[in-house]
């Protein structure tokens, strides 16, 4: 190796070092890291990867050969704003990580070879990869059984390999970009739409293929309008004031977006602590207190302190806005029997109002859902009530409170 490709060498490992180290700070600095398994795990994967990056003295003759394109990549994919609830890395061979992407479980699959040396065929590599994950993702039992492989191709992919995707998978394109483009239609002098999109640039060169495991996975699901159990939003005026009434404006009945609320989120909404009442409670002696929640004592105050440092319909909002709100009807028996059994009267009519702002769908839970042990903490209602959720695509929220 003469002195330039030495040169060159040096500056290779050197910038690879730099990457790892921005990466790791980065992963590092995430808000998201201690309840993320995945993130946890790529920074232990980035932190492996810089010390064997630190150990190669001199750079080595040959091309560089790191990991790091991978662990950006998967960086990038796991902290896309349509990926939720990712599992650890690589749960099953050749299988990144499973998810819900778009509100559809998904196994993902993140290539960040070299397009150039990508080739369809022959029968190996990454159409292997494929087939082999297709083959696991529908032999898996229902509770973990995906409804679509994600492929996700961070360089990006020849016409060859999509061709084969299309006639060997049934393989769709879908556009990673499309949560980072603005709902506005206004345009601008060069008639451009307005986009908001990520800092990293590098995202624009990524594509990503849908294959289906499930028939008809693909199929969005929307509760019907006869569902509605409660009434129409539009039968009396809200007049609310407060954190009840802000919250309320929040929620909205016409998106496609579905949350599913388990009871303890209704009664956290509806809650005398939630609005306004914590700090009569914490003026309270507490001799009368504890007279007034005999055993519940300290969890209602441990609530009380809870709401004084997050209250709750700030982040139930934040949460919720621009969504539609479901519940089943296991959840609506039982919150209308705690607030006639519990609820003051301000609390009872709070709950009133609340309840015609949501669609009431009949209890439905997933077979992914049923097929889950029942246990001491799985319950069957837990799996009804999240299992409903989850059958109508709809992320589920839930809290720790008490009237």
């Amino acid at each position: 190796m003469d002195a330039r490709q030495l040169c060159a060498a040096d500056s290779e490992l050197e910038l690879a070092r730099a990457r790892c180290v921005a990466l790791q700070d980065h992963l590092a600095a995430s808000p998201d890291l201690p309840r993320h398994p995945a993130l946890r795990s790529l920074l232990r994967l980035v932190d492996a990867e810089l010390r064997f990056l630190s150990s190669l003295h001199p750079a080595p003759a040959t091309p560089l050969s790191s990991n790091l394109p991978h662990l950006a990549a998967l960086h990038l994919v796991l902290t896309h704003p349509a990926v939720r609830s990712p599992s650890r890395l690589s749960p099953l061979p050749g299988v990144d990580f499973a998810c819900a992407f778009r509100g559809q479980p998904a196994w993902v699959l993140v290539s960040a070879s070299n397009p150039a040396r990508l080739a369809w065929p022959p029968p190996g590599g990454h159409r292997a990869r494929f087939a082999a994950a297709l083959d696991a993702a529908g032999g898996a039992p229902p509770a973990t059984r995906p409804e679509k492989l994600l492929l996700v191709f961070s360089r990006g992919v020849g016409v060859d390999i999509a061709r084969g995707l299309a006639e060997g998978f049934e393989a769709v394109e879908t556009d990673l970009l499309e949560e980072f483009i603005s709902d506005s239609e206004e345009e601008d002098g060069d008639g451009w739409v307005a986009v908001s999109f990520n800092p990293s640039e590098e995202l624009r060169n990524f594509r990503a293929f849908e294959i289906d495991v499930v028939e008809g996975a693909g199929e969005g699901l929307l509760p019907p309008d006869a569902a509605v159990a409660e009434g129409t939003a539009d039968d009396e005026p809200l007049g609310f004031e407060g954190a009840f009434g802000a919250f309320m404006r929040k929620m909205w009945r016409e998106s496609r977006e579905l949350v599913n609320l388990d009871t303890t989120a209704l009664v956290a909404i509806v809650s005398g602590i939630s609005n306004g009442g914590v700090g009569k409670l914490m003026a309270t002696p507490e001799a009368e207190t504890r007279a007034r929640f005999k055993c519940n004592y300290k969890f209602v105050m441990d609530q009380a302190q809870s709401e004084l440092q997050f209250p709750i319909l700030i982040e139930l909002g934040k949460a919720l806005e621009g969504k539609q709100c479901i519940i089943c009807e296991t959840v609506n028996l039982e919150f209308k029997e705690i607030v006639s059994m519990c609820g003051g009267a301000e609390e009872n009519i709070r709950a009133r109002h609340l309840l015609k702002q949501l669609i009431i769908v009949p209890d439905s839970p997933s077979v992914r859902m049923m097929d889950l042990p029942t246990t001491r903490k799985l319950a069957m209602k837990n799996k009804i009530v999240f299992g409903t959720g989850d059958h109508w695509r709809a992320p589920t929220l839930t809290a720790t409170w008490g009237l």
